[in-house]
């Protein structure tokens, strides 16, 4: 893999993602904590997002760092630079792009009525993951002040759901009440099972009501895919002896720690 492919792989979060905006910060002050307290985070949620970087490109981003926990002086590497001049190249096509599509959108002829306004999901449409459920959300509310917070999503009329994070998660992806998101969780973390409480499920973990709409069978569970609402599904997994058919109602849990929340480009 060469190292610009790797670069790309860092840029993944998208320009939402205040990583980038420190890793700037730091190559505009020279200081981790400036660039820091710049962002709106703290000094350890800035360290996460260099080491975050840093993984991703598969390349030393700073060249040297010279301080403690308060803070220190930090110079960027040759190829910090070059990551930043290609997020600030993406971000300019990224604009151009959006621009000619707005313009194409205005008129009918031009642009499905469908795509009108769908600005926000264009983004969300580049996610790439493993992970099977992928539901657009929008943060309702976020509870605790400690080194985790739980982020209450609303999924519309469909009902909502928790995601427990760290506070640095938080800080770095800027979340706040009102901002559409993405939940994401694997279908092998969801389980299902007819209308009624299953034993030993814990009242913090999030429930969701829905009606089969596929099954597939397995010898070591069903893979269950049920209608949340119209146009909004859910993929989880419910044991063999449950029998599950299309068309039952059904519930479907998730625990908080396994809903991640991610950002449109």
């Amino acid at each position: 893999m060469t190292t610009t492919h790797r670069y790309i792989d860092a840029l993944g979060h998208g320009p939402s993602d205040k990583r980038i905006d420190i890793l700037r910060g730091i190559g505009r002050t020279g200081s981790i904590s400036q660039a820091a307290r710049d962002a709106g985070v703290s000094y350890k949620a800035a360290w996460q997002a260099i080491d975050t970087l840093g993984n991703l490109a598969g390349v030393a981003l700073l060249e040297r760092a010279v301080g403690g926990a308060g803070g220190g002086g930090a110079t960027l590497t040759p190829q910090g630079n070059e990551l930043l001049a290609l997020a600030d190249a993406m971000e300019t096509a990224r604009r151009e792009v959006q621009a000619r599509f707005a313009a194409g959108a205005s008129t009918p002829a031009q642009a499905p009525v469908a795509l009108q306004g769908a600005g926000p999901a264009l983004g969300w449409l580049a996610l790439r993951t493993s992970m099977r459920n992928q539901m657009p959300a929008r943060v309702e509310q976020l509870e605790g002040d400690g080194p985790a917070a739980r982020v209450w999503l609303g999924l519309g009329d469909k009902g909502r759901i928790a995601a427990r994070v760290t506070l640095e998660s938080v800080q770095l992806l800027g979340l706040a009440p009102g901002m559409p998101v993405i939940a994401l969780c694997k279908a092998t973390a969801v389980k299902v099972a007819r209308a009624a409480p299953a034993p030993g499920t814990e009242a913090s973990t999030n429930r969701l009501e829905g009606s089969v709409t596929r099954v597939a069978r397995g010898d070591s569970g069903d893979e269950i895919t049920l209608a949340l609402a119209p146009g909004l599904h859910l993929v989880g997994f419910a044991a063999p002896a449950d029998a599950l058919r299309v068309r039952q109602r059904v519930v479907a849990w998730v625990d908080e720690s396994s809903v991640v929340v991610a950002l449109g480009s």
